[in-house]
């Protein structure tokens, strides 16, 4: 599978390299975790390259006007005469300025692209201007001909404001990213020896106990040792409900607290929070190019030479025809101008910027750009069953005496009162349901666990055991009947025996997450096929299956098993995208064409997968497809819009028309710069739906 570099790239060609003189300092590296105010830095960067455009125009825009009134073409045509000793050397000098000033970055521009041999918009505009301005001033100095030095300044006018909206619009997609940075409080209270202080965030450390108020951002990524709440992660991981927290759960930094008080115990402060690692991975995806936008960057290249070899040839053609060399210049540089690739150059970047940071904010992290492209060839789904589909812990079904000897509540005590030293699901679902039903904990004594058995030890001075069906083949024994109200196939059985009688069945299930149903019918609508694979039997696995209304499935398959799976799948030619939970499925997930690590919650570091869902909701995979598909049409169709544009632009500003319609070179960029903002508002069209 074909896995981006995320190196760090020192020019974006997708830009056409047009841009490289701000886009190279906002680029944030993604080869290491980001502190969080070098972001704030890079967009402080930006904003101020931004700016300076915009004070270049301004300027520009003033200087234009004594420009306007001492050209002879304006006075022509506004019917008035301004003409003194030495004004076509005044004319020169402040057109001078304008070049010089205002198309200054240009030629900066120029020069950096010819250095890495990528031409682009710079040179184009450059070429444009130069020969301009050239021409006018050898005009001034004798030439015969008139001088079109009010058509330069309007045109790099036009390019320094059409430039400033282009970069603005980059800008804009960026600024969610501060908003995540802006999530985190700037004072912590922070409890040392037994007394509550207020610390700036930047000296908060892992382990300190905090405190957090209710109403308040949760500064760091922790564990509540005291309290319980609702907390509103909505803007990390798209949850849009509060979700209750309560002791020894993980909370994010960012997030924020509800009604309730909370003790927290930092475990992720700085780079190792789990905002900041969402930061870096936003901004190395932002960073990398897929291969749409490879492509893009190739059109742009292509187009500039495209346009510079038409610009030479409609100069060539117009003087052959006998018209004069300013008739010939103007069509070369309506050409050059008119064909600028601005609107290629911001088409795909921004549909990027966009779709990151929106991906981001609905807890969907893309780790690899040509994978989440991919997503719209996705012809089959295999989901990892536990966690994925199913919620990945064992509740209680039933609790059914075997004897009148206990009641339900006895069983669910003896059997948790030995559970409560197993780390076994089977276990940790026994004590969720004692604490459900607010029943004690009972001491135990002699606890001694049997390997692939169950559990077994003294409570209230009787025996007690916990154990599956292999305890009777190992004992020899019997079972007892299972009541027919126990679907086999589906549950897990756990026996418990007091003083070694049966006293009782505790029934414990996987159970199906709400989501799993409607997103396997929605895939089914996209014509994708789904599969379940999963450790447990046939049966488990069929009943799961069949459900959920799947196309099949893949029982017993040990873990290092999954990754040849997924290769089966592949040489028989289907795009293959597998969903785990990125631990036991790391293989499988880089095998994949498109791996996906769901339910990592706050542990974004899932190295292998080209794309973390943060919540373990399947409906998510669907929305991520959805949205891969959403994404891509956006990017073809601004790039359909661009090179489209080109196709009929270049023509009418070489003078296909002539004499009944003859494009101006400040029109031509008005066009240009038109073509960009229409480019740019489709971009920001983009949603999650």
């Amino acid at each position: 599978m074909d896995h981006e570099n995320h190196g760090h790239h020192s020019h974006q060609q997708a830009m056409g390299n047009a841009h490289e003189h701000h886009h190279t300092e906002t680029q944030a590296s993604s080869g290491s975790p980001h502190k969080m105010e070098d972001q704030k830095g890079h967009d402080e960067h930006a904003g101020h390259h931004t700016a300076d455009f915009l004070k270049r125009f301004w300027i520009c825009l003033v200087i234009t006007i004594p420009v306007l009134l001492l050209s002879q073409m304006i006075q022509q045509w506004a019917g008035f005469k301004l003409r003194f000793t030495g004004d076509k050397y005044i004319l020169l000098a402040i057109s001078s300025f304008v070049f010089i000033y205002g198309g200054g970055p240009f030629l900066t521009g120029l020069v950096r692209e010819l250095k890495h041999r990528v031409p682009g918009m710079m040179t184009l505009v450059a070429v444009a201007i130069t020969a301009a301005y050239v021409y006018s001033t050898a005009v001034v100095f004798g030439l015969p001909g008139m001088d079109f030095f009010w058509e330069l300044a309007t045109l790099i006018d036009i390019m320094l404001l059409g430039h400033w909206l282009e970069m603005r619009s980059q800008m804009a997609a960026s600024r969610a990213l501060e908003s995540l940075v802006a999530l985190l409080p700037a004072v912590v209270h922070i409890e040392r020896n037994q007394e509550v202080t207020d610390i700036p965030l930047q000296q908060l450390q892992n382990n300190d106990i905090i405190i957090v108020k209710p109403g308040e951002k949760i500064p760091a990524d922790g564990l509540i040792i005291e309290g319980s709440s609702y907390v509103n992660e909505s803007m990390l991981t798209g949850e849009s409900v509060p979700v209750q927290k309560g002791k020894d759960e993980k909370v994010i930094g960012g997030a924020v607290n509800g009604d309730g008080a909370l003790k927290i115990q930092v475990t992720g402060t700085g780079n190792d929070s789990y905002l900041n690692k969402v930061i870096s991975m936003v901004q190395s995806a932002q960073g990398t190019k897929s291969r749409t936008q490879n492509l893009a960057g190739k059109v742009a290249m292509w187009l500039t030479i495209i346009s510079i070899s038409i610009g030479i040839i409609t100069l060539v053609v117009w003087l052959a025809a006998g018209k004069t060399l300013p008739f010939a210049l103007e069509r070369m540089v309506t050409v050059m101008v008119t064909s600028c690739p601005h609107a290629l150059g911001v088409a795909i970047p921004l549909v990027v910027a966009i779709s990151t940071t929106l991906s981001a904010m609905h807890g969907l992290l893309i780790r690899n750009r040509t994978a989440f492209e991919n997503a719209r060839k996705i012809t089959t789904i295999i989901f990892d069953k536990t966690g994925t589909l199913t919620k990945g812990s064992h509740e209680i079904q039933q609790i059914i005496p075997l004897t009148n000897q206990y009641t339900p509540d006895e069983i669910l005590q003896y059997a948790a009162a030995i559970q409560q030293n197993s780390e076994h699901h089977i276990a940790h679902g026994i004590i969720r349901k004692l604490k459900q039903k607010n029943l004690p904990l009972w001491k135990s004594t002699d606890f001694r666990y049997m390997q692939g058995v169950g559990v077994t030890g003294s409570v209230n001075g009787k025996k007690v055991v916990a154990a599956g069906p292999n305890y009777f083949k190992e004992q020899q024994k019997e079972p007892p009947v299972i009541p027919n109200e126990i679907d086999q196939s589906t549950d897990t059985i756990n026996y418990v025996l007091i003083d070694d009688t049966p006293a009782g069945i505790i029934t414990l299930a996987d159970s199906i997450r709400e989501t799993s149903a409607k997103a396997i019918a929605t895939l089914k609508e996209m014509k994708i096929k789904s599969f379940l694979l999963t450790g447990d039997n046939e049966k488990e696995a069929a009943a799961v299956a069949q459900k959920l209304g799947m196309d099949g499935y893949l029982a017993n398959v040990l873990p290092h098993e999954k990754q040849s799976k997924v290769k089966e799948f592949q040489d028989k030619g289907e795009i293959v995208a597998m969903t785990g939970d990125g631990v036991n499925d790391a293989p499988a997930l880089a095998q994949a064409d498109v791996g996906i690590a769901i339910g990592s919650g706050t542990d974004v570091a899932a190295e292998t997968a080209d794309i973390i869902l943060v919540n373990s909701d399947p409906q998510d995979v669907v929305q991520m497809i959805a949205f891969g598909r959403a994404t891509y049409r956006k990017m073809v169709q601004n790039l359909v819009w661009a090179v489209g544009y080109n196709i009929i632009a270049i023509p009418l500003a070489a003078g296909i028309l002539y004499p009944a319609f003859m494009l101006s070179p400040a029109m031509g960029a008005v066009l240009m710069s038109a073509s960009t903002i229409v480019v740019a508002i489709n971009a920001k069209l983009l949603k999650v739906d």
